[in-house]
């Protein structure tokens, strides 16, 4: 009740439900992450079984259930559509925003945590990914909190703050809850950050210990009861082999390139500088060096930067290298950025030309980018003869309407860059916080309802609308030659009877009891080529759409 009657958490619920719940149905899922998940919690709602994952009806052993159990509710609620996918990231986007807010006003003040949570929600891909129906938004905030609250056990064991032992247990016990909650979510990684993160703040006190060991055993046995509530279960019900499976997976992502998806080393390092734009320019200012002293503040900047090192690092290590893989860096970023401002304003440190400089140079190339994009999209037949790959050149042959209008997002976020840099100049730092990052969302908001829907036509548009088309027929439906999770979700697949239908070689070429409709992509005909049962339908912006009836 306190919360409600805190006018700056009514107002983040407001402008968070603003720009994160309308149009979140506005474009189809994407392939292949946010079709998987969706995927597999339409099948949980299928099947009734809400203790197992499934992926085509079979176990899914690469993720655990908690964010699926959060999408199977919003399908409940709203169907098993788009919205009801994405729907849980948008309620994680208002709470993040109110626990950065609160975490904020704890350490400093209510200005810096007002600063902390526009930081966060007013960046490019922090406020994109809450309109998602990828489960980092909320694993990260698990990380986050059980972190946090450990920070705060640390403090009061390090006379930093003063609590009664009573809410050091607490704070402890909260710490392990999230973290096996974390667990739950996408799995180990999660304790490998925290542990990552707290080994090097042990290292860099010298190993002074800020806890001691029956607390510890407390943690460990507060993410157990979390955590075995389902992987125990699961062991007990399905025997060792899904724990076996399920290591094997956590560990070819960091030892292979999952899907091609390599990148090069500083990858990341690039993607959270321009994705987490305008607060990754404000945080560079205040990884510097400041003066020492035993403020909470102080030492939860010491936090930040270690965890965002050790994320940074640790996935440009891991072999597959996706853009939401360092999300988790949001957090540090955004904080740093908070500082800055903070600081500013407060007159303790003093604005660098370069910031500006950097602020204006990277706001202004992304404008362009964005202004271009519609009248790319209107002259894109000119440049397809410049584009080697066969099926990334017919999917640019997709009839797609382009007004100029898309140009909007592009043209407002200029007049914010311009308008934010000015302010810098002017030192009215308080103004330019809210014009940058204020504007940075309405600009995402803007992009996410003009542009994306017409690049998602280009991408899978003639796939998906094939799978719907099918969806009622009484036929298999499959990718051949690629791997896809759309055919399943948009083609709503039921359990299949009969075992050989998971056979592409029944499907192509055996005994099959009803006809198969197949698609792939053009630049793998030969695939299907020594298939003469095979007759190909049409071919539509890259995909080729095939099928084999009954034989007689």
């Amino acid at each position: 009740m306190y919360l409600l009657r805190n006018k700056e958490v009514i107002l983040i619920v407001i402008l968070g439900g603003l720009l994160f719940i309308p149009f979140l149905g506005h474009v189809h899922l994407f392939d292949w992450d946010e079709i998987n998940f969706a995927e597999c919690s339409r099948e949980m709602i299928v099947l009734q079984d809400y203790s197992q994952v499934y992926m085509d009806y079979q176990p899914f052993w690469e993720k655990p259930p908690l964010f699926f159990w959060l999408q199977s509710a919003a399908m409940h609620l709203f169907g098993v559509n788009e919205f009801a996918a994405r729907f849980p990231n948008a309620i994680c986007g208002i709470l993040t925003l109110i626990v950065i807010f609160l975490c904020g006003r704890r350490i400093y003040d209510n200005k810096f945590g007002t600063y902390w949570a526009l930081a966060f929600g007013g960046s490019l891909f922090p406020s994109f990914y809450f309109k998602s129906g990828l489960i980092d938004p909320w694993f990260n905030l698990f990380i986050f909190l059980s972190l946090y609250l450990f920070i705060l056990y640390a403090w009061s064991r390090k006379g930093i703050v003063e609590e009664k032992n009573q809410r050091k247990t607490i704070y402890i016990i909260m710490s392990g809850l999230l973290m096996g909650v974390a667990l739950l979510t996408k799995g180990p990684v999660a304790l490998i950050i925290f542990s990552l993160v707290a080994g090097v703040y042990l290292a860099l006190n010298k190993f002074k210990t800020y806890f001691n060991w029956s607390d510890i055993f407390l943690w460990i046995a507060s993410l157990l009861l979390v955590a075995f509530a389902w992987y125990g279960y699961n062991m007990l019900k399905n025997g060792s082999w899904f724990i076996h499976e399920f290591i094997r997976y956590q560990y070819r992502l960091f030892s292979t390139h999952d899907a091609g998806q390599k990148g090069f080393p500083g990858y990341h390092f690039v993607v959270l500088l321009f994705g987490c734009f305008p607060a990754s320019v404000f945080a560079i200012r205040s990884f510097f060096k400041t003066q020492t002293d035993l403020s909470p503040g102080h030492d939860f900047r010491k936090w930040m930067i270690i965890l965002f090192w050790v994320v940074t690092i640790l996935f440009s290590i891991v072999q597959s290298r996706i853009v939401h893989y360092s999300s988790l860096a949001w957090f540090p970023l955004s904080f740093l950025a908070a500082l800055t401002i903070y600081r500013l304003e407060l007159k303790k440190i003093f604005l660098k030309n370069w910031i500006p400089a950097l602020l204006l140079g990277i706001g202004l190339l992304i404008s362009v980018l964005l202004i271009s994009i519609p009248f790319v999209g209107k002259n894109i037949p000119m440049l397809i003869p410049y584009v080697k790959d066969e099926f990334a050149k017919a999917n640019m042959e997709a009839v797609v309407s382009w007004t100029g209008w898309e140009s909007l997002p592009g043209f407002l976020f200029l007049v914010v860059i311009l308008g934010g840099y000015a302010l810098l100049k002017k030192s009215k730092y308080n103004e330019a916080a809210w014009t940058l990052f204020g504007g940075s969302a309405i600009v995402v908001f803007m992009t996410s309802l003009m542009i994306v829907p017409n690049i998602e036509q280009y991408s899978q548009g003639a796939a998906i609308e094939f799978f719907e088309e099918k969806k009622k027929e009484d036929a298999y439906l499959t990718p051949l030659g690629y791997k896809s999770y759309a055919h399943l979700f948009y083609g709503k697949k039921t359990k299949p009877d009969n075992p050989k239908s998971y056979d592409i070689g029944w499907l192509l070429n055996g005994d099959i009891d009803k006809p198969v409709y197949f698609v792939s992509k053009v630049d793998r005909t030969e695939r299907f080529s020594s298939y003469p049962e095979l007759k190909e339908l049409y071919r539509k912006n890259g995909f080729v759409f095939l099928k084999r009836e009954v034989p007689e």
